[in-house]
């Protein structure tokens, strides 16, 4: 199949609607084998163009590869990530997303594809995490993948969290707090659950 042109990244914004999900299945490769109507309406591109091309085709230049050196590996680990990505649609405009995704296993326990929810973040939360993003994309370009990679470990290790511990805090940082025991029902259901509840 041919691969799609990457369209020239420019500086406007699609919005999201809040009560809307991006949903897409890929295969175990990241290869689209789905996606929902709304994927199709935030991303600018036709069904045609887009089912079996690999996900990665709506990767923004601003990303750190290294974001998604670490959700790979937690993919191919069978877990989830709830990451914050910025996406590139077909006409150059930018959109930004949590993710949540389930991995899909065959009888056997191998991994047969991923199915994908995604929704807009809190607003609040593209700024902190556009900083911090540029800061490693930089030093990536400078210094290569595994060094920004490193920079990231000390950032994390110096807030004393985990790459999901600081998403997480970034995201519900504007959230009234949960009383005890909606929190151990919302730790048990995710990131995910507890943004959009």
């Amino acid at each position: 199949m041919k691969a799609l042109k990457r369209p020239e990244p420019i500086n406007a914004e699609v919005i999201l609607d809040p009560k809307e999900t991006i949903m897409s299945k890929t295969d175990s490769k990241g290869i689209i084998e789905y996606a929902n109507d709304y994927f199709m309406e935030v991303c600018g591109y036709e069904e045609y163009e887009l089912i079996g091309q690999p996900h990665n085709v709506i990767r923004h230049p601003d990303m750190p590869k290294v974001v998604f050196k670490w959700l790979w590996e937690r993919l191919q680990s069978k877990q989830n990530i709830n990451a914050l990505v910025k996406n590139l649609a077909k006409d150059g405009r930018y959109y930004w997303v949590i993710t949540d995704f389930e991995v899909k296993q065959d009888d056997a326990g191998e991994i047969a594809s991923f199915f994908a929810r995604r929704k807009a973040p809190p607003r609040n939360t593209i700024e902190k995490i556009s900083k911090l993003y540029s800061k490693i994309l930089s030093i990536e370009q400078a210094r290569g993948v595994e060094t920004a990679e490193k920079y990231f470990i000390g950032f994390l290790e110096e807030k004393g969290m985990t790459y999901d511990e600081y998403i997480e805090d970034i995201c519900l940082a504007d959230k009234k707090p949960l009383d005890l025991k909606d929190l151990q029902y919302h730790k048990r259901k995710g990131l995910f659950v507890r943004l959009f509840r």
